[in-house]
């Protein structure tokens, strides 16, 4: 029992000195850790000391990735022609139909002749539609004419004036709506 004491006194002793040995002086362990492996009633058990370095160095805070704009928060231009024209051309090409043209201009207003931000759509052997912003903003006040090929729009209607929030999906799904309700591109 007197040697376990012994051996437990001196193994303490060596922590002792070990951690209070200065840093210029060189150790040969790892600075991370220090392991003591000591028998103890000739082999029947082990005891693992295990020694931490204090000068741990503090982990880097994980920085969030910054969320994207939504897309109908992006710049007016950067929203049209990049996110509502080809998902409008898909969503009528998806109906079988076949656009010939479609673009927005700074142009005069169809019928009212107010300069604002167009999208004209042709849809070929069906019907045209203009699509006006009053104002680079996909909030702004906004209108639609619709006309058969090869006419003139003879009406404009307000478009998504009540409507809080404007979405791609809010402004495709009523575009379609207004096209299927004067039967241009498909049946009631």
């Amino acid at each position: 029992m007197e040697e376990n004491l012994d051996k437990n006194n001196k193994i303490n002793k060596e922590i002792s000195d070990n951690t209070t040995k200065s840093n210029s002086e060189e150790i040969k362990v790892p600075k991370s850790e220090k392991v003591i492996n000591m028998d103890i009633n000739n082999g029947d058990s082990a005891t693992k000391v295990v020694i931490k370095n204090e000068n741990n160095t503090p982990e880097k805070p994980i920085t969030k990735p910054k969320k994207e704009l939504p897309i109908e928060k992006k710049p007016f231009q950067e929203f049209i022609n990049i996110h509502l024209i080809p998902s409008l051309t898909e969503e009528i090409n998806q109906r079988g139909l076949e656009i010939n043209n479609i673009n927005l201009t700074n142009t005069n207003r169809p019928i009212a002749g107010d300069k604002c931000w167009v999208i004209n759509c042709e849809i070929k052997d069906t019907c045209n539609f203009w699509l006006s912003f009053e104002r680079d903003d996909i909030s702004s006040l906004k209108s639609i004419s619709l006309s058969k090929p090869n006419q003139q729009p003879s009406i404009i209607e307000s478009f998504l004036i009540d409507e809080k929030r404007i979405t791609l999906k809010l402004i495709i799904s009523r575009v379609l709506q207004r096209l299927n309700g004067q039967k241009l591109i498909g049946v009631n």
